[in-house]
């Protein structure tokens, strides 16, 4: 055979594979909601105006309703928009939408150990352990709130020794943030002058910053070519086996010192359970597990947390009128004799409501962590298969004009009635909805409020740097992954006594 016929047997067979895909295609997408056509094979990985959902929703739910389908590569992914779907599927439909499915960069990291863990009896288990044992160690009581309380006077008394100088908040932040999970899981605390912290805090946020990026959806999309090329996903999972090292160090150090009559944090008590089940068949409290479910408690209540109380003060140095209220509430309720504490969300209204509002305003990023539908579920008229990937855009149901009086402006009336009380939102889903809602939200909610009264009942938030106009959402992605400095002044507020 001359080398003419071989590049034609060649290319007809290429183009055999790819009609073939393509019609795999169709005749799934026959079946699903509609969205936008994929290409074979990338699906609608490269196509312009799809991905980001955060960024492209409304034009594409505007296009085809509010639920409708990406293609991930060669694999589908209903898109839920809007308050009204999202709940109904969420909370609604819980079970069929109640699943997780494997997500491959998360797999490659954690080896399907902890409370991430794709096994469903795991998953529960563990989650059911971790929240009984946060709640043990103070999650919702005094104890927590004293520790919180601790780290934000911590906090003061460093920006207070810049004595006005400009600063840059996210490293220290993300430290003071941390130190209060560290105190649950490992039982201490860290100086701001420890490296190792920071060493940490680094890993679990370039990890963190590459499993949002879209070249983490190639990744999860792809991932056994990706395994097989040279990238950052290479760097990010090699350091974080640094970091699960690390916790393998404490868990070895725990269990030389451990007195099961008085367990002193997280580690203790998962030790003390382990040795409780190491007759089980099942194995749920293994190591590995420890090791997962302690890096997960780390990187998921530092990070989100810190970055949101930095969003907070990028928000409230751009309206100032807003920070000066809340301030007032603080003067009238705490004073300036002692440090907010918990129990005063309870008098401070407006506070409670600017918090909300925030988190509210804030756009997520979420197609890397997705639900999945546990079992054929007819929805709204659509069948959608068991297995398949299901994305809901909470800043759908943060944005949709149906639920909010003035969705896309920052405005605190949104969670005050009348009378100026407060009033609960069921369209605030910042904590997710339904079976899978975040573990955390009672701690990061107390920690939310303590750091952010704690810092304006001492200081004044102003900007250092004038920011080039743009959205503040993307002002704010500017920052978060570093493109951009986030710089502040931090005044010492006079208060009249």
């Amino acid at each position: 055979m001359d080398a003419g016929s071989a590049g034609m047997l060649i290319t007809l067979l290429l183009l055999s594979i790819l009609c073939f895909l393509a019609w795999r295609i169709d005749k799934k997408r026959s079946q699903l909601p509609p969205g936008p056509a994929p290409w074979p094979i990338l699906g609608n990985l490269w196509q312009k105006d799809i991905l980001p959902l955060y960024k492209t929703y409304e034009k594409l739910s505007s296009t085809y309703g509010p639920i409708f389908t990406v293609w991930l590569g060669p694999k589908p992914a209903v898109v839920l928009c809007g308050y009204e779907v999202v709940k109904d599927a969420l909370v609604g439909h819980s079970e069929e939408f109640g699943g997780r499915p494997k997500i491959p960069l998360l797999m490659k990291l954690s080896n399907d150990y902890g409370f991430v863990s794709n096994n469903e009896k795991k998953w529960r288990e563990l989650r059911r352990f971790t929240l009984s044992t946060l709640r043990d160690f103070g999650m919702g009581k005094s104890s927590m709130s004293q520790r919180v309380q601790q780290e934000a006077q911590h906090l003061v008394e460093m920006l207070a020794k810049l004595e006005g100088k400009s600063f840059e908040p996210l490293k220290m932040f993300r430290h003071a943030v941390a130190n209060v999970i560290c105190s649950v899981v490992f039982g201490s605390r860290y100086s701001y002058s420890a490296t190792a912290l920071l060493d940490l805090l680094n890993i679990i946020e370039n990890y963190t910053n590459f499993f949002l990026s879209p070249v983490a959806t190639v990744y999860n999309t792809f991932p056994n070519i990706m395994n097989h090329l040279p990238g950052q996903h290479k760097k990010v999972l090699t350091e974080c086996e640094k970091l699960k090292d690390y916790i393998r160090e404490k868990i070895e150090l725990h269990k030389l010192s451990l007195d099961p009559s008085c367990p002193r944090d997280y580690i203790d008590c998962f030790l003390m359970k382990a040795e409780r089940e190491k007759s089980s068949l099942e194995n749920m409290y293994s190591n590995e597990d420890l090791v997962m479910s302690v890096l997960n408690l780390f990187g998921a209540g530092t990070l989100t947390t810190s970055n949101t109380l930095v969003f907070f003060l990028l928000i409230l140095a751009k309206y100032p009128h807003i920070q000066a209220k809340i301030q007032e509430e603080i003067d009238a309720v705490v004073g300036t004799s002692r440090a907010p504490s918990a129990e005063d969300k309870l008098r401070m209204p407006y506070t409670n409501a600017v918090i909300h509002e925030l988190q509210r305003f804030r756009k997520t990023r979420i197609e890397n962590f997705p639900r999945m539908t546990t079992q054929d579920v007819m929805f709204r008229g659509y069948t959608i298969p068991k297995n398949t990937a299901v994305i809901p855009v909470f800043s759908s149901v943060h944005m949709d004009p149906t639920q909010w009086e003035n969705p896309k402006e920052v405005n605190p009336h949104h969670f005050l009635d009348e009378k100026g009380k407060f009033r609960k939102r069921e369209a605030f889903m910042a904590f997710s909805a339904g079976k899978r809602m975040c573990p955390g939200e009672a701690l990061a909610r107390i920690k939310l409020f303590l750091f952010l009264t704690t810092l304006l009942q001492s200081f004044t938030f102003q900007l250092a740097i004038e920011y080039k106009e743009m959205d503040l959402f993307s002002l704010w992605l500017e920052i978060e992954r570093r493109a951009i400095p986030a710089k502040f002044f931090a005044l010492q507020r006079t208060v009249p006594s």
